[in-house]
C-alpha cells in the first residue's frame, strides 16, 4: 500500500422524505442566498423542488433556480450559470439531480470566485481546485458518486464543432452535504432509465481494483463488496424497481464507489472512463452504457499485456468462478464473460460498440478527440492513441 491522505467532509443525511430537511443542513453550512441547479422538468413535476423550496422558506433562506442541466453537462450552461450566481450574490450552490446536474454544479461554484474562464480547470491550465462557492446535493439517481467526490467532469462545444469531454479535481468540490434518499430512485423519471446507470459505479470500483499497487487487501475486499452489492440488489431492481431496500443499498454502494475510501493507498486506472468519453460525444450513448461494453475488451487486452493474475482473482471473488490454478486465463477470460452476459441479460444492454451504431472509420476520430491536449491516459495499462484504438476495434 502507498502514502495516502483522505479528506472527506461530507455530511450525508439519508434516508426517506430527507430532501425535507434541505433548508437545514444549507442555514448549517452558512448559505443565505442559494443557487438551485437541476436538470429537466421530473424533478418540478415530482413535487421535489417545491419540497426543497419549502424547506429553505422554513428557514428563511433566499434562493433562485437554473433548470436545464443535460446528460454529460456542457460548459455553455455553466457559464450562463456562473454569471447568473454573480448577478445575484448566491453564496451557495444546490444541485438537485444525478451526476451531471453535480458536476455542473461544480462547474458553477468553482467558477464564480475565480477571475479566467472556468475552463482552464478542465483542460489542465490550473488546478487543483482550492477556491469554490460551497455545494449541497439533494441525489436523485444512484451512479456517478458526485455527491462524495472530489471531481467534475463536463463537455465544452468548439466553435469548429468539436466536443471536448475533461474532468476538474479539488478537495473543495466535495459537497457539504449530501441529502439521499431513495425513494427519489422511484419517480417515473428514474423508473424509465435506471439500469443505465448501475454500471457507472461498477466501473468506479474496476478503475481502482486492477492496480499495480501491491498489498491492498482492505480495499480490494472493499471493491469486491461493493461490486457484489452491485449484482446482487441491480437484479433485484430489474425484478421489482419499486424495491426500497435494493434501492438504498444501491444508492450508498455508489457513494461508496466514488468518494475514495475504496481507493486510498493504490494506483487507479481511469483510461477506460477516457475512453468512453468518446463513446458518449460520438453516439450519445450513456457514461454506465459505454463503460458497460468497453471494460470486457480493456480487460481483454490488459490480460495479455499485465498477465491474467489479477483478473482470475476478480473472476473468482466477485463472480465466483472456480480458480484453474493451471491456467488462470481461463478462469479469467470467465469472469469477463459473466460480466458481459450480466450486461446484456440482466440489464438488457449493448456489449458492442456496433449496437449504438459506430463504425471502424470512426476510430480514429474518437482517438484523435481523446488525445488533443490530453497525452496522459491510463495507469494499470498506460493507453498509446495505437492501444486506444485496438481496444475500440475490439469493442466493434
Amino acid at each position: 500500500m502507498d502514502n495516502f491522505t483522505f479528506y472527506s467532509p461530507t455530511y450525508f443525511v439519508f434516508g426517506k422524505e430527507t430532501e425535507k430537511e434541505t433548508g437545514k443542513y444549507v442555514k448549517k453550512y452558512g448559505g443565505t442566498k442559494v443557487l438551485i441547479h437541476y436538470g429537466g422538468g421530473s424533478a418540478v413535476r415530482s413535487g421535489l423542488i417545491a419540497r426543497i423550496e419549502a424547506s429553505l422558506d422554513a428557514e428563511g433562506i433566499g434562493y433562485v433556480e437554473l433548470g436545464g442541466v443535460k446528460a454529460s453537462p456542457h460548459a455553455d450552461l455553466i457559464y450562463k450559470g456562473i454569471d447568473f450566481a454573480k448577478k445575484e450574490k448566491v453564496d451557495f450552490i444546490l444541485a438537485v439531480g444525478g451526476g451531471s446536474v453535480m458536476d455542473s454544479a461544480k462547474g458553477i461554484a468553482l467558477g464564480v470566485p475565480y477571475d479566467g474562464d472556468f475552463w482552464d480547470f478542465y483542460c489542465g491550465k490550473k488546478g487543483p481546485v482550492t477556491e469554490a462557492l460551497p455545494v449541497g446535493c439533494v441525489v436523485t439517481i444512484a451512479a456517478s458518486g458526485s455527491e462524495g467526490s472530489t471531481d467534475s467532469v463536463v463537455t465544452l462545444d468548439t466553435e469548429d464543432g468539436h466536443e471536448y469531454k475533461r474532468c476538474a479535481d479539488g478537495d473543495i468540490l466535495r459537497p457539504l452535504f449530501a441529502i439521499m434518499n431513495p425513494e427519489l430512485m422511484m419517480t417515473p423519471a428514474a423508473l424509465s432509465d435506471g439500469k443505465r446507470h448501475f454500471p457507472t459505479s461498477w466501473a468506479h470500483c474496476m478503475e481502482r481494483y486492477f492496480s499495480h499497487t501491491k498489498e491492498c487487501e482492505l480495499t480490494d475486499r472493499l471493491l469486491e463488496a461493493v461490486m457484489l452489492t452491485m449484482i446482487k440488489e441491480a437484479r433485484r431492481v430489474m425484478k421489482d424497481p419499486m424495491n426500497y431496500d435494493a434501492r438504498a443499498n444501491i444508492m450508498w454502494a455508489a457513494m461508496v464507489a466514488q468518494n475514495n475510501s475504496t481507493g486510498v493507498g493504490r494506483a487507479q486506472d481511469w483510461g477506460t472512463h477516457h475512453m468512453d468519453n468518446e463513446i458518449g460525444i460520438l453516439y450519445g450513448a450513456s457514461h454506465g452504457a459505454g463503460l458497460a461494453l468497453l471494460f470486457p475488451y480493456w480487460m481483454m487486452y490488459a490480460m495479455k499485456t499485465q498477465g491474467p493474475t489479477l483478473f482470475a482473482k476478480y473472476a473468482s471473488r466477485v463472480w465466483g468462478i472456480p480458480m484453474d490454478f493451471e491456467h488462470p486465463e481461463l478462469t479469467a477470460m470467465e469472469g469477463i464473460k459473466a460480466f458481459q452476459r450480466f450486461v446484456k441479460e440482466d440489464l438488457g444492454m449493448p456489449t458492442t460498440i456496433s449496437e449504438l451504431g459506430g463504425k471502424e472509420e470512426d476510430i480514429p476520430k474518437m482517438v484523435e478527440n481523446m488525445f488533443y491536449e490530453a497525452p496522459n491516459h491510463g495507469n494499470f495499462v498506460k493507453l498509446t492513441p495505437e492501444i486506444a484504438a485496438e481496444i475500440y476495434k475490439m469493442a466493434l
